[in-house]
């Protein structure tokens, strides 16, 4: 045998024990293992080098440390509410919010979500007003300012951002930005030297431990958190880059959703800052002091429950709460989403409120800013037009919202997009929302969105073309793994 013939052996003999690493060890889900032992096996060697970039698992690692959250009594709080809602005869200071009592209890349970109440709620779809807002919030500051984005530009409105932090830094006020390497590739050091120069901080998660070599990669910290004075809280789409402010010409207008709250769930956005900041800046740490946790000045109406997710989690938090909120609505569920690339479960989910009479209605955007996920999107929504479900294409710009309402009275609006990138992969946070009126108003918008969409049929989509139908094809092949 010839030194080509054993080369070819090995190579098989390895493939063959990546692949039962794989299956055997890592125990990924069948659809996920399926797609990667396809890849080992059509580019051997090169698949596996792909593989150790993008295909660890991180399910219950120890990434972040909870310790310090038992000093703020975060830990007694959740064990008095779960006991309270286990109470038959306990109810809730608003009867909107009684529908959902099991929905509440399962992020108390498994992701431990206290129930805050008492919060008012400022709804954004414009990247202008969301950015004119946060830096006159950021002009008011008094104590402290922690901001945290995936993808952090140091362009117009980024230099912006820093130039307004820079101030604050210069007053002594404790200046924190957080962003995600992957995402943010293309910010550099020295963007911050004023910065820090002043006395701000800058964090990296998951940075690279060599030069161009990061195996960690496939799993970006893709939250977006603002925090002002622990008064203050923003949550929502946005990331910081003149796209976001509608100066893309690839994506023209820039319809996101955020959300700017006042209220006790400002205690939770400020532990999971916390929580990310010190995993990421190590030499940094932020100790629970009570400066971060002040009495709140500001409050409204609305119950909610800030709910994170990610690889090192146990359950999909996140896409559980989105399944139980739809097994919950009574005549309504509106979608917006950037990338709907959903699982079986969530999409069976959605077929059964279509066949059971509900209001299915989901908008997605009419361009990709990535074409597989684009094309995986629409094979996707075809499916579910035959149930019943109304599709609308936004044609005004790019939709980049990430927001569920059920029958007008709660709402999920935050980081995570539905796809397995969302629910497995990225660490994400959003905001659950018992609220009629917050609901309402997001209901409104996306009914005013509609009047800048195309709806898809599916006459309209049974007419495309055979080129298309294969892109969906092996768009939807790779979807696990997108």
């Amino acid at each position: 045998m010839d030194i080509t013939s054993v080369l070819l052996v090995l190579l098989f003999v390895f493939n063959i024990l990546f692949a039962g690493v794989i299956i055997f060890i890592e125990r990924k889900d069948a659809s996920s293992a399926w797609a990667w032992v396809l890849i080992l096996f059509f580019i051997p060697v090169l698949g596996f080098i792909i593989y150790l970039f993008l295909g660890q698992n991180l399910t219950r690692r120890r990434l972040f440390d909870w310790e310090g959250v038992k000093k703020v009594g975060i830990v007694e709080i959740i064990s008095k509410q779960i006991e309270q809602i286990q109470n038959p005869s306990f109810t809730f200071h608003d009867t909107n919010v009684d529908p959902y009592r099991d929905l509440i209890y399962m992020h108390l349970v498994n992701n431990d979500a206290i129930l805050t109440k008492d919060n008012n709620v400022e709804v954004f779809h414009d990247g202008r007003h969301k950015f004119d807002q946060l830096i006159e919030d950021i002009r008011q500051a008094k104590d402290h300012i922690h901001i945290q984005y995936y993808i952090f530009r140091n362009d117009t409105i980024g230099k912006q951002l820093i130039n307004e932090m820079t101030k604050k830094a210069k007053e002594g006020l404790n200046v924190r930005i957080l962003y995600d390497e992957l995402g943010s590739r293309k910010l550099r050091r020295k963007d911050f030297l004023e910065l820090t120069e002043a006395g701000g901080e800058v964090g990296v998660f998951f940075p690279a431990r060599f030069p161009l070599i990061n195996i960690r990669l496939n799993y970006r910290n893709h939250r977006k958190l603002c925090i002002i004075d622990g008064q203050i809280g923003y949550v929502g789409g946005f990331n910081v880059g003149d796209e976001y402010i509608g100066e893309s010409k690839k994506f023209g207008y820039w319809r996101d959703t955020h959300l700017k709250i006042k209220g006790n769930v400002v205690d939770p956005m400020q532990t999971r800052f916390i929580l990310d900041w010190n995993q990421a800046s190590k030499h940094l740490f932020i100790e629970y002091e009570p400066r971060y946790f002040p009495m709140k000045t500001n409050q409204g109406n609305a119950t909610i429950q800030l709910v994170s997710s990610g690889p090192d989690s146990e359950w999909e938090q996140i896409k559980n709460g989105y399944m139980k909120m739809i097994m919950t609505a009574k005549e309504s569920i509106y979608i917006q989403t950037p990338y709907f690339i959903p699982d079986e479960s969530l999409l069976d989910a959605l077929r059964i409120a279509c066949l059971s009479g509900k209001d299915v209605r989901i908008m997605i955007p009419n361009k990709p800013d990535h074409p597989f996920i684009y094309w995986a999107t629409l094979s996707h929504i075809g499916g579910l037009l035959s149930s019943g479900a109304k599709v609308y294409i936004y044609e005004k710009g790019f939709i980049h919202a990430k927001s569920i309402v059920v029958d007008r009275n709660m709402n999920s609006v935050g980081t995570a997009n539905i796809d397995n990138r969302s629910f497995k992969l990225n660490f994400e946070v959003n905001a659950f929302i018992y609220d009629k009126e917050t609901s309402e108003t997001l209901a409104q918008a996306f009914e005013r969105d509609i009047l800048d969409s195309t709806r898809l049929t599916e006459e309209l989509y049974n007419k495309r073309s055979n080129w298309i139908r294969f892109k969906e094809s092996i768009s939807r092949l790779l979807s696990p793994i997108l």
